[in-house]
């Protein structure tokens, strides 16, 4: 269950953000909800997440210097490449606040991870 001091909605966890971050969580959310239409929000692991068919989809999150996404392991790895330029973990990248965000390739990474999760849905 999410932390309550982080808000019980996605608007709270971004409210409580300075400006500059809050303009790029809208953004990266808006990004996921288009490329993710039927996919629900909540907040889990104390972060907004959105879920598709009963399971974690992708995860986004804000920090002092940059937003992150977190589409899985898989996620990152289907886009290695395209990634590089970014940091990254197992199953995030990192966008930093200072620069715009890649909105292709993060819608891109989202229909990915909608087609192997309704794909996953069909077994």
């Amino acid at each position: 269950m999410a932390d309550r001091s982080i808000g019980s909605s996605v608007d709270d966890y971004i409210a409580r953000f300075p400006p500059d971050t809050q303009k790029m969580l809208v953004e990266l959310r808006a990004l996921i909800k288009s490329a993710a239409p039927g996919a629900t929000e909540t907040i889990s692991y104390a972060i907004p997440t959105f879920d598709l068919n009963g399971r974690h989809l992708v995860f986004f999150a804000g920090y002092k210097k940059h937003v992150g996404l977190y589409p899985i392991p898989t996620g990152i790895e289907a886009f290695k490449q395209e990634l590089a330029a970014y940091k990254q973990g197992k199953g995030s990248v990192q966008f930093p606040l200072d620069q715009p965000l890649p909105t292709d390739l993060i819608r891109r990474i989202v229909e990915f991870r909608v087609r192997e999760n309704t794909a996953g849905s069909s077994k």
